[in-house]
């Protein structure tokens, strides 16, 4: 049988353990809740080049959209890139990147494109397309008004 004082001391251990548990599992919580939070987060790329993944892409074309955005497309021996890149980086506007490859009927139907309000650029889209003409374009608003430019069949070889 325990004396009075002794039930007292061992409840009080019970209790203390309990808190200390509590803490190490909240802690816990919140250290894993801020990791899947900013593991999340991807830095921007630095380029055009970049943003397609690096190695072997090299820019094959580009074209400007007024001073605000350039359209750059890029090509690594099989895979075309198109990323359009804002060419002073802040706020979020508009920009569209957008590809897509030559159908054995001569015909664009699978458009690859992002589409949204970003403050570097816009993409990247790919598509494989070696040997086949693509249609490659982007998009932003210039001067208040929404331009998007599409190549047409190009690249074809």
């Amino acid at each position: 049988m325990l004396l009075p004082d002794e039930r007292g001391r061992r409840q009080a251990g019970t209790v203390s353990k309990l808190r200390k548990s509590l803490f190490l599992t909240i802690t816990a919580a919140v250290v894993l809740a801020t990791a899947a939070l900013t593991s999340g987060v991807a830095a921007a790329a630095s380029s055009p080049i970049a943003a397609c993944g690096g190695g072997s892409y090299h820019e094959i074309d580009q074209h400007r959209l007024g001073s605000v955005a350039t359209i750059h497309l890029l090509y690594n021996g099989s895979t075309n890139c198109v990323v359009t890149w804002k060419t002073n980086p802040g706020s979020a506007s508009h920009l569209l990147a957008t590809i897509a490859k030559q159908d054995s009927d001569g015909s664009f139907r699978d458009y690859r494109y992002d589409d949204g309000n970003y403050s570097t650029y816009a993409g990247p889209v790919k598509v494989s397309a070696a040997n086949t003409c693509i249609d490659w374009g982007g998009g932003a608003v210039v001067s208040g008004v929404w331009n998007v430019w599409m190549s047409g069949p190009s690249h074809c070889g």
